[in-house]
């Protein structure tokens, strides 16, 4: 399988990424291969180190962003494609050289779309949010099957966690039960509002209504400084926050939200939208007009929650994109 690449003939190189076997296509100008090999890790990093600096592709998954950073480390330009854009220039049987292959095709197309590499410090920051969203999740199962165990014994407590973290002590002897991972999700929430409060991008976009410190940290975290967005229109459409298109005929019809990108940064700005809704000041903000017009229409609450979070979602790319700009809340004149 091994061969030897003619530098000067490489114009772009495909990586199909694994746990410590990397395999690696070159192609030539025309898009012909030129280069099949595979590299333990250490050997890669060789690899890219002795090459011609050029255009190197590899699917997004774990690892991608570090070996992103140190392809540019070579004077490599990286480029991070999406496994949903290169499993169609998969040709026949799927190996790995195929995928190696097909993502260096991929990232020769004009149109091809890109994620940025993360930074050390996105990665960080979006390690802890994900490990914040895991503690809720464990946090409402063992609640749900606590409440559960206690019905058994006609002990009943109200839906919800504060319900539980007030009467769940007075109940049980073992005051510890089912209480450490709250105690430990409270932990991770200083730990990402400390960073939220020195970050100047965050801060900035806490102004936003229904951005906090949490979904503030997680924009950053995961669209890093939004550049990557043409506008927030693709910033919404990122999300999910867009409705699917199923159109034919010359006959637009349009189904619910895509649902696609990031879930959990797509479920803050939801939950913002809806607090929004609920308890925004609607005579001292635009959004509140804003609102108060769509339900004036008759538009179902929950359609006006997802159509809110999509404007949050652009208002805080124009946000994020701009230095040193804030959100305007804008009093309406009486």
């Amino acid at each position: 399988m091994n061969q030897q690449p003619a530098k000067s003939s490489i114009t772009r190189i495909g990586i199909d990424i694994g746990k410590s076997v990397f395999h690696v296509v070159g192609l030539d100008v025309a898009g012909k291969p030129v280069f099949r090999s595979q590299f333990i890790r250490e050997r890669l990093i060789e690899f890219l180190a002795r090459a011609t600096p050029t255009v190197v592709g590899m699917e997004a998954c774990p690892g991608s962003n570090w070996l992103a950073r140190k392809a540019a480390l070579y004077g490599h330009d990286p480029r991070i494609v999406p496994a949903q854009f290169v499993k169609p220039f998969v040709k026949s049987n799927k190996t790995d050289i195929v995928d190696a292959e097909a993502i260096a095709e991929a990232i020769s197309r004009p149109t091809m779309r890109f994620a940025p590499p993360k930074t050390e410090a996105q990665l960080d920051l979006q390690a802890l949010h994900r490990v914040r969203q895991r503690l809720i999740s464990s946090k409402t199962a063992i609640i749900n099957q606590a409440r559960a165990f206690l019905l058994e014994y006609g002990l009943t407590i109200s839906v919800g966690a504060a319900y539980f973290v007030r009467d769940m002590p007075s109940m049980l002897s073992d005051k510890q039960n089912g209480l450490t991972p709250s105690e430990r999700l409270l932990q991770l929430r200083h730990q990402i509002e400390s960073i939220a409060s020195a970050d100047d991008a965050a801060t900035r976009l806490t102004s936003v209504p229904g951005i906090g410190q949490l979904t503030a940290t997680a924009i950053t975290a995961f669209a890093g400084t939004g550049t990557q967005f043409k506008s927030g229109r693709h910033l919404a459409s990122w999300l999910g926050l867009v409705p699917r298109e199923f159109s034919t005929g010359g006959k637009q019809h349009l189904l619910g939200i895509s649902k696609r990108g990031n879930p959990y940064l797509r479920k803050l700005l939801v939950h913002g939208a809806r607090s929004c809704v609920l308890h925004l000041d609607r005579t001292k903000d635009h959004l509140g007009v804003w609102i108060s017009a769509m339900e004036a229409k008759g538009i179902h609450r929950n359609k006006v929650i997802v159509a809110l979070a999509n404007k949050l979602a652009r208002i805080a790319w124009a946000v994020l994109t701009r230095q040193g700009a804030f959100y305007l809340r804008q009093p309406q004149q009486q």
